[in-house]
């Protein structure tokens, strides 16, 4: 920024207040048309291989060779497309080097969790959104010279756009879009931005291309009491520790197939036949795809008590193996699925509880507490807001310094017990862990 122009803005502070949000309404809608426009098109063609895979059952016997095509694709034209959600994050922080958020991860991610979802993968749709909202919104960038400033704000719009079009919760993705890049902090900096982009985003998808999103019934809600609320803490505990399995679970099984497959390829084409043998040996389908059935089947009657560890286990194993997709739908379905096998443990009503589910599973993994409350919020409604800000704050906490996202950064440890290094990263908190553990046994 030019002398001049920091004169100007000193002697002019409501004119070039106006201008910075004249500037972002024109520059978040850009993303929000672009990020909406792409989730609408990538949920009909979802819809539509999902139809296809429900229709021909056969096409399950092909997911080993449709995962060893996508590893193909990523492998001869991803490079860093292949970290998918955290090439993003990385770019934000400023830790991924010369590299940029490329545009062929858009195609690349859609056509790979088609292909994932086409022969009955078990995967999400988020990180597609996601992932096309932040190389549109870098293409977008690039095409208008933006200062490096104003190409981080886009790319937190990409996210931001991407989260709240494919939800249909234009709050939680402004706000998703912020939170998930550092524990503990939010850079309000991008907060216009990123509403500005996740609102016209969620316009486009349902207004423009006539998008419709799926909402579940709560159900009765309990009085406040104080046996209520000890409840709803241990049951938010276990969704804690849930999502912190699910994020280890899905980290081990990439790095134990790159350590025994070192062909990509071969890797997924295994993790294809691993998962075909489940569904054999468990004489069910119930875990493919997005997870949707079973969402419906918690808040409207009842589910197998073990159906939340069956959709955990086959989506860390169809990511882990290297397939396309995201996290989130299926961290919904586990969620609500756990909460209505807890609600006769527990002794309240499993909608109710499938709803504390929903939200606080997809929040232990992703540690993104006040995007997942206000998502509660924008699908359940506000009257059980209590018990959904306990949910996810505990859930929170108890997912420890996990999560998804292995690039997300620890801004503030989630409690004084434990502290890192400025910048430090989930995937490296083990290695400092490992490494104060040696430290403690070499004193000892």
């Amino acid at each position: 920024m030019t002398k001049k122009w920091i004169e100007l803005n000193q002697k002019w502070p409501l004119a070039s207040l106006f201008g910075y949000v004249i500037k972002w309404i024109v520059l978040g809608s850009i993303v929000g048309f672009m990020t909406g426009s792409a989730s609408a098109f990538f949920l009909y063609s979802l819809d539509y291989v999902t139809q296809l895979r429900m229709e021909s059952p056969w096409l399950l016997y092909f997911l080993p060779l449709g995962g060893a095509a996508v590893s193909f694709l990523y492998y001869k034209f991803g490079k860093s497309c292949s970290k998918g959600n955290n090439l993003i994050i990385e770019q934000i922080h400023g830790s991924g080097g010369t590299e940029s958020v490329p545009l062929r991860m858009a195609p690349l991610v859609l056509i790979g969790t088609l292909i994932t979802h086409l022969f009955g993968g078990s995967a999400g749709r988020e990180g597609t959104a996601v992932q096309m909202g932040g190389s549109l919104s870098e293409w977008l960038g690039k095409l208008l010279h933006v200062n490096r400033l104003d190409r981080k704000i886009l790319l937190i719009c990409g996210i931001s756009g991407g989260f709240g079009s494919i939800f249909g919760t234009p709050l939680a993705g402004t706000l998703f879009g912020l939170e998930v890049l550092a524990i503990g902090l939010i850079s309000h900096q991008a907060l216009w931005p990123a509403f500005a982009a996740s609102l016209i985003g969620n316009i486009t998808a349902t207004s423009l291309w006539g998008v419709s999103h799926l909402h579940y019934p709560i159900g009765q809600i309990p009085v406040l009491s104080f046996v209520v609320v000890l409840k709803v803490i241990v049951v938010s505990i276990l969704f804690g520790l849930t999502s912190r399995f699910f994020s280890e679970l899905t980290h081990a099984l990439k790095r134990w197939y790159s350590y025994g497959f070192n062909n990509p390829m071969v890797r997924s084409a295994v993790g294809g036949v691993i998962i075909i043998g489940l569904v054999f040996l468990l004489g069910t389908r119930d875990y493919l795809g997005l997870g949707i059935p079973l969402i419906e089947e918690s808040f409207a009657g009842e589910v197998s008590p073990f159906a939340f560890l069956g959709k955990l286990i086959f989506t860390s194993l169809t990511l882990g193996a290297g397939f396309q997709g995201g996290e989130v739908t299926p961290l919904f379905a586990i969620g609500a699925t756990l909460g209505n096998a807890l609600s006769g443990w527990i002794g309240l009503h499993a909608p109710f509880l499938a709803a504390l589910g929903f939200i606080a599973v997809f929040c232990g993994a992703t540690n993104t507490p006040l995007a997942c409350f206000i998502m509660g919020i924008e699908l359940f409604g506000g009257e059980g807001a209590v018990y959904m800000f306990m949910a996810c704050v505990i859930s929170y906490l108890f997912s420890g310094h996990s999560g998804i996202y292995t690039s997300q950064q620890i801004g503030t440890s989630k409690h004084p017990l434990r502290s890192f290094p400025q910048g430090t990263t989930l995937a490296e908190t083990k290695t400092l862990y490992n490494r104060g553990t040696d430290e403690k046994t070499s004193d000892d």
